[in-house]
């Protein structure tokens, strides 16, 4: 009769297939990977929102007298405006897949990167966990930060009031914890190790890229990111579990964009 084998010890079997790559050919292929994703996700949002600060810094109002607004509204006719919305999220869709396409096309399934069905409540209570963890200090940080002259004013929601806003902003949110947790934690940090790059390097350049593609919001909102990618790399390479960052970002930018597009209007310091 086989031995039962334990998860952490089933999933320690599999990592191993990803252990760090020595054939010369097979590294340049995975640098030119790396690039050409960042390029194409993240590392380019993250040279816009390097652009968007310095234009911020330049303007004549100081930074906490203006306003980052996220989910703006596209247009003035509401049909076009919910298919700019959609073809938003379709985006991010796309991203939070392309890394898995990637990896499947190197001999490794959606378990490299964390993504394991098992245990679900248990991965819903650590995502819930996470949520209350990050989002908690992070108000008051974002508060401290406008208060502080380092940060924009950020409005979660331009859209104007319809019946499907916050059926477009909970997508927009879903959209947003995959695509960056799948691709900036999971997917990058495999890739990493597969290059040999230790850890503690790999831990810091996805914390540096998190926060990179959120200055636009200013520095508050990059050095906010920059801890919240500290954390979640952390959590990952402990538990090698997905969902539960998938979830806490979810819940996170959830409150962030409806709550802001419901309570914006009666509250004077949103």
């Amino acid at each position: 009769m086989r031995r039962a084998v334990s998860p952490r010890e089933a999933f320690r079997r599999y990592v191993s297939r990803f252990d760090p790559v020595t054939d010369p050919r097979t590294r340049r292929l995975l640098v030119v990977e790396l690039v050409v994703v960042l390029l194409v996700t993240f590392g380019l949002a993250g040279l816009y929102s390097v652009l968007d600060l310095a234009s911020a810094l330049l303007a004549p109002e100081p930074l906490a007298g203006q306003t980052a607004t996220l989910n703006p509204s596209r247009s003035t006719h509401a049909w076009l405006d919910v298919a700019y919305q959609l073809l938003a999220v379709l985006r991010l869709l796309a991203w939070s897949v392309l890394p898995l396409v990637l990896l499947a096309h190197t001999g490794l399934g959606p378990r490299a990167v964390g993504l394991a069905r098992d245990r679900a409540g248990r991965q819903i209570a650590w995502g819930i966990a996470l949520a209350a963890v990050i989002g908690i200090p992070g108000l008051a940080f974002y508060l401290g930060a406008v208060a502080a002259g380092i940060n924009l004013q950020v409005a979660g929601s331009g859209l104007t009031e319809t019946w499907w806003r916050p059926i477009v902003l909970v997508l927009s949110a879903a959209g947003n914890g995959a695509a960056e947790e799948i691709l900036v934690v999971g997917y990058l940090l495999v890739r990493l190790r597969q290059l040999g790059i230790p850890p503690a390097v790999a831990l810091v350049g996805t914390a540096l890229l998190r926060g990179s593609y959120h200055l636009y919001q200013g520095f508050g909102g990059g050095l906010g990111n920059l801890a919240m990618g500290i954390v979640f790399a952390l959590w990952w390479m402990r538990t090698r579990r997905l969902w539960p960052l998938i979830l806490a970002h979810t819940l996170l930018d959830v409150v962030a964009f409806v709550g802001y597009a419901v309570l914006a209007p009666h509250v004077a310091w949103l």
